[in-house]
């Protein structure tokens, strides 16, 4: 049966971003205030994200696109998470 609580904290969701980043050739995010532009984390790296996350809490995310437009910043992006990772 799969556990229906599990979450993501800020360090495990900037470990997951950055292990994307990596993957790519890019340069790890150390500062939650960038944006997500001069952090070059695109929307592909969203998704992979998201999928990842997935992956390690055994479940899909429920989020809407709404939500997704307000995000301005690395911290936005791990907010976004790790509320998303509460979510029933």
């Amino acid at each position: 049966m799969k556990d229906r609580h599990k979450t993501m904290d800020r360090v495990a969701i900037l470990a997951v971003m950055n292990s994307v980043l990596a993957k790519r050739g890019r340069a790890a995010i150390s500062d939650e205030a960038q944006t997500t532009r001069a952090a070059n984390f695109r929307s592909l790296d969203f998704s992979e994200t998201a999928l990842r996350i997935e992956m390690q809490i055994d479940r899909e995310l429920a989020f809407d696109a709404a939500s997704m437009r307000r995000i301005a910043t690395v911290k936005d992006v791990i907010d976004f998470f790790e509320t998303a990772t509460r979510a029933p």
